[in-house]
């Protein structure tokens, strides 16, 4: 054969190879929507989920390019300068590798939409930073990683025996043309169809850019699950790549040079920032003691303690029945608008011991946290004031380098999983019982302390003895709608909460007792995991309490319109108890001075509104959606914070 003849015969090949791949990915958005289809929102129509496969489709177009131009790279180009049709074996096996992927991918995204209401997204950079021997056990034993594996196995082999017979079928030959022009035509026609082709998938069915679909516009359902169903998983995995590629240029996408962080630090401080130390936009004078300097302060991160279960909608599971408890004494105030500083664990501890907010750079492994304490730390900031800082956390303490992160930041001490008696527990820690039995056991109140708990028990696998623990199960199955009564795994995680809750309730009522001049501070690490509706609100779905409780505390200490995250946590502490005047360093406002927003890594909450980072609208409380605020002001507060925040963690203290 001519060179030209195997040039057509290859691309149609290719196209073959595109087409497979392409109705592959539409057949598993199809099985995704399907097989999930209990977290389509109450409003979704068909029509919605034919417009997000028809979106879908044209997203996919780019993902199923991917390979094929790897196959006309590697097999049609080579193929004309190489005569052999061995060569056209590379093409068999690139579709077996990517076929591969794509079920495995497949797979994977199930469990992880479930557990975090997302598809793959910037979140996965976290994974190869966490236990990987505690990770592993917990996909083995909540997540059937053999099966997985197996299914996995099976259905790719399946598909790549489809493959293998479309390869193996026939192609058209090249039309014969007696006269010369007609040639050429008819090869100036093809190379044109071909590079028509390219730029028609290159921009998700456009011939521009100005009207290519992209992972950033893709969101064109009003379900937010529909929305992820569009973006196919290789769309996905260049989204996570593309949000940490920008992370590393600057916070969320800004591009931040020392003019833009000067422009920044003026608006933080509401004033001209002219020197070159960044730290000076952080600093702030207290406005003096609102309550008596407490002896000892507790702040208590607890697993997955989101606010929800709270609510009086969901009072009838009474899984959440000490904090409310708390709640309801007078020496107790209750901050409903607030949103934790990220969706993982790490993100908490980062803002509470750093005070500074999640720009994913993860300060727990950058070496400037290493250096020497921020300025916006919460430890020298409290020794200060003369107390001394613990940190107990019931899990290893290597685990995200936690115990290096808080000693490097100012801690006094560390106690982890092996500092104390325990009797139970799993890969990621002991049972939370024995965490706060060894707190209390250990503690004296020789010298003022501040203390920060983090918990295990509620996190997979959870494998607490709920029925030895009491777990009313029947109680909390009795509240649950009809459709979720029958739900294992959800009575599971609702069984792990109230553990959760019944531990920090009682270790906070005892050590009260004890000492009551002690100072408590109870919150979540974070939400976003446990839900009874598969589409709940934004509020529900992301926000976690925040509860003030000791000497001092009331009802009306707190103003009562106010929002904030885990960096308002260390300014309100120390505006409580702080003589006046008294310089300290805090990217987040003190809720005691009317803080009015709180954000994490996607979500954005203020007194009386809630919403999406990404998204163009708000929402009530209650999930209706509302104008009131206008979150173009939302967002540049939070890309004036996140900017700060990263120029400090990357840059360093010098604005130059």
């Amino acid at each position: 054969m001519s060179r030209w003849e195997i040039f057509f015969r290859n691309i149609q090949q290719d196209l073959k190879l595109f087409l497979f791949v392409l109705g592959l990915l539409c057949i598993l958005r199809i099985a995704f929507i399907g097989g999930l289809s209990s977290y389509l929102s109450a409003q979704s129509a068909t029509t919605d989920i034919i417009i997000s496969l028809f979106y879908g489709l044209r997203m996919s177009l780019k993902s199923a390019g991917v390979v094929t131009l790897f196959s006309f790279l590697f097999c049609t180009l080579i193929s004309v300068v190489v005569h052999t049709r061995k060569i056209e074996k590379i093409r068999f096996w690139l579709g077996n590798i990517y076929i591969s992927l794509l079920i495995l991918l497949f797979h994977a995204r199930i469990p992880f939409y479930q557990e975090f209401h997302t598809g793959f997204n910037q979140m996965i950079f976290n994974t190869f930073r966490d236990d990987i021997t505690a990770l592993f056990y917990t996909l083995v034993a909540d997540y059937n990683l053999p099966v997985f594996l197996i299914t996995t196995a099976i259905i790719s082999y399946i598909f790549c025996r489809l493959l293998r017979k479309l390869l193996a079928s026939g192609t058209y030959l090249t039309p014969q043309f007696p006269q010369v022009y007609q040639k050429v035509l008819f090869r100036l026609t093809v190379a044109a169809a071909v590079c028509f082709f390219m730029i028609f998938i290159r921009f998700g069915g456009s011939l521009t850019y100005a009207h290519s679909l992209h992972w950033e516009n893709a969101a064109v359902s009003r379900d937010d699950f529909l929305n992820e169903a569009i973006i196919d998983d290789i769309q996905a995995l260049y989204r996570a790549y593309s949000i940490q590629k920008r992370v590393g240029e600057g916070s969320g996408g800004i591009k931040i040079d020392a003019e833009r962080i000067r422009s920044y630090g003026g608006l933080l401080k509401d004033s001209i920032f002219t020197t070159n130390q960044i730290d000076d936009v952080f600093a702030k004078q207290a406005e003096g003691p609102k309550i008596p300097k407490p002896r000892h302060i507790f702040i208590i991160l607890g697993e997955s303690y989101a606010q929800w279960p709270l609510l009086e909608p969901y009072g009838g599971l009474h899984i959440a029945d000490g904090i409310k408890g708390i709640i309801s004494q007078d020496n107790a105030a209750h901050i409903s608008a607030f949103v934790p500083n990220g969706a993982f664990t790490p993100m908490a501890v980062t803002a509470v011991v750093s005070g500074l907010s999640d720009v994913g750079v993860f300060p727990n492994y950058h070496p400037e946290s290493y250096k020497e304490p921020y300025s916006t730390a919460i430890a020298p900031q409290f020794k200060k004031l003369g107390y001394k800082l613990n940190f107990w956390y019931g899990g290893a303490k290597s685990w995200e380098r936690i115990k290096d992160f808080a000693l490097a930041q100012g801690f006094d001490n560390f106690y982890g999983m092996g500092d104390f008696p325990s009797k139970s527990g799993n890969v990621w820690g002991s049972d939370d019982r024995y965490l706060f039995e060894g707190i209390v056991s250990s503690f004296t109140s020789d010298v003022p302390t501040l203390t920060v708990i983090l918990t295990v028990s509620n996190h997979a696998p959870y494998s607490v003895d709920l029925a030895r623990e009491g777990f009313d199960e029947a109680q909390t199955i009795a509240a649950l709608p009809e459709e979720a009564r029958n739900d294992k795994e959800l009575l599971k995680r609702l069984g792990h909460y109230w553990y959760t809750d019944r531990q920090i309730s009682e270790f906070v009522l005892e050590i009260h007792n004890k000492y009551p001049d002690s100072l408590f501070v109870i919150t979540g690490d974070h939400a976003d995991r446990t839900n009874i509706s598969k589409t709940p609100t934004t509020f529900d779905r992301y926000t976690v309490p925040l509860v003030l409780y000791g000497a001092g505390i009331n009802k009306d200490l707190i103003p009562a319109s106010v929002a904030g995250s885990h960096i308002n946590i260390a300014p309100t502490l120390i505006e409580l108890i702080a003589p006046k005047g008294f310089v300290y360093y805090s990217e987040g406002k003190s809720l005691t001075r009317g803080s009015d927003i709180g954000f994490s890594h996607n979500v954005w909450i203020t007194p009386d509104a809630v919403g999406k980072i990404q998204a163009n609208n708000s929402e009530t409380f209650d999930g209706s959606l509302q104008a009131s605020v206008k979150p173009e002001s939302v967002h540049q507060k939070i890309d004036v914070m996140r900017a700060l925040a990263w120029w400090r963690i990357e840059k360093g203290k010098i604005v130059e």
